[in-house]
């Protein structure tokens, strides 16, 4: 987990999705498609109203890039699940609603707490270190730092998530 693959990616087979403040659940995942809790089949309706575009054209390994309070209102696992269905390898944002944080992280959907937005393009390519909170964005030759997850959390994420983490620990 220390670096996430990104820059192994092409231009053309890695893609950032920038958003705005104040991302709610209903946008990642609007409520009528929470009639199931597989993340590939949720991941086909992920920001269908925002950003209709998104669930043809997102790939493994896209990041999304955001602002401030990503994932607010409800607290429905649905969202986080919807984005690690859809492949993306990890979000950055400059601040995360509290439930959305821990369920992404239970359910091993890396998260970056970063006030980045305005420095990232989409165009850019980046190579993430969770464990050492450092992002490289290859395209403009910058490096930005953040707060590394405490080493638990890590923990989880290395896991896969915290079902697979208690798993490990049982055996």
């Amino acid at each position: 987990m220390s670096n996430l693959r990104v820059a192994d990616r092409t231009k053309e087979t890695m893609r950032i999705w920038k958003f705005g403040d104040n991302v709610d659940t209903d946008q990642i995942i609007p409520a009528e498609f929470l009639t199931t809790g597989d993340a590939k089949t949720l991941a086909v309706h992920a920001f269908a109203k925002v950003r209709p575009e998104f669930a043809a054209e997102v790939q493994a390994g896209d990041i999304i890039v955001a602002g401030a309070n990503f994932g607010c209102g409800s607290s429905r696992e649905h969202a986080p699940r919807a984005l690690l269905g859809a492949g993306i390898e990890c979000v950055i944002a400059r601040s995360f609603a509290r439930i959305f944080f821990r369920n992404a992280i239970n359910i091993g959907l890396p998260l970056i707490e970063a006030d980045v937005v305005e420095q990232i393009d989409e165009e850019d390519q980046l190579e993430l270190n969770i464990d050492q909170g450092i992002i490289e964005n290859l395209t403009k030759q910058e490096a930005y730092t953040f707060p590394p997850l405490p080493p638990f959390m890590q923990q989880l994420l290395k896991s896969g998530g915290l079902i697979n983490y208690i798993k490990a620990q049982q055996t």
